[in-house]
């Protein structure tokens, strides 16, 4: 969801796992992998159909699971 940010997936989600909150500055949408509950009630509600299960991902995507896994990890 680079730029995009429709935050259907937000208001979805039953454990809100993902971020950021608004006004934090960033270009997309994060999963928290510690939060995360595997439900899978966000991804039909991506409009970019840019959320996947992580053995769904295809491989030209497999660099935003780092990029996820980052921004939490540079968060704490």
């Amino acid at each position: 969801c680079v730029d995009v940010k429709d935050k259907a997936c937000v208001e979805v989600c039953p454990v809100d796992c993902i971020h950021p909150v608004d006004g934090e500055g960033v270009n997309m949408l994060y999963i928290d992998p510690d939060e995360c509950i595997d439900c899978g009630a966000c991804e039909p509600e991506c409009p970019v159909e840019a959320i996947f299960a992580e053995e769904d991902l295809p491989e030209e995507w497999n660099k935003y699971i780092e990029i996820n896994a980052a921004y939490f990890r540079d968060k704490q």
